[in-house]
């Protein structure tokens, strides 16, 4: 009798370990129902972004995906952040494509980003302002892994067949003597066709924002 009793809890630990690996600290205890909800207004925040939420100043194409996808993974956790994320890049594709190629390693790059976000929201820092070091941590593992891992890679594998567009080629040959490998063209499009500031913008966005959310208190997300 003493074994079940000290097995039962030992099982309910173990769980709880995956759900919180699984799970924000937001949805953690919600119910099913609630799970779906929140995943539901994630996703349509990342549909607007994908569809309406972009500019253009000085030749450099701003978008929010980049801010969306990641606060999808700290507000709902790795798996359901990525879901949502993904779904939202998904479903602005399908209403907003122009006739446009689908460019389906966006879509895991977007889902990535929330899982990464996701997961390093867990890491076991506690000393005050550790959230902030939590999400500088972020943003420089979605610019190393999704931007130039894959986004970077998937463009330049994708051009390398079709061709490469004149404005590339053109910097390609105008900053490094015509030199077209994988790491002239990541220069290329991310300092030169500006995916590097895009990025910036919402990592700056991020910082903004987090305090806001951290200090409502049902999106609390409970920085140190």
């Amino acid at each position: 009798m003493s074994q079940t009793k000290n097995e039962a809890p030992m099982s309910e630990r173990k769980a709880s370990v995956w759900k919180k690996l699984l799970f924000s600290d937001i949805l953690l205890e919600k119910s099913y129902a609630q799970k779906i909800a929140y995943v539901g207004v994630m996703t349509a925040l990342n549909v607007l972004a994908s569809m309406f939420l972009e500019f253009k100043f000085l030749d450099v194409q701003f978008s929010l995906t980049v801010f969306m996808s990641v606060l999808a993974g700290m507000l709902l956790g790795p798996f359901l952040g990525g879901t949502a994320a993904f779904l939202g890049d998904f479903i602005g594709y399908i209403f907003n494509s122009w006739g446009l190629l689908y460019y389906w390693w966006v879509a895991l790059s977007s889902a990535l980003m929330a899982v990464i976000a996701g997961l390093m929201m867990r890491l076991p820092l506690k000393f005050r302002g550790s959230g902030y070091v939590k999400l500088a941590a972020i943003c420089l593992a979605v610019l190393a892994v999704c931007s130039v891992g894959v986004n970077t890679t998937g463009f330049y594998l994708y051009y390398s067949r079709v061709g490469f567009s004149e404005k590339a080629l053109g910097l390609l040959t105008e900053h490094f003597g015509g030199a077209n490998t994988y790491w002239t063209y990541a220069l290329v499009r991310l300092v030169f066709l500006g995916q590097l500031w895009n990025n910036l913008f919402n990592y700056a966005l991020l910082f903004a924002a987090v305090p806001l959310l951290n200090a409502a208190k049902p999106l609390k997300i409970r920085l140190q």
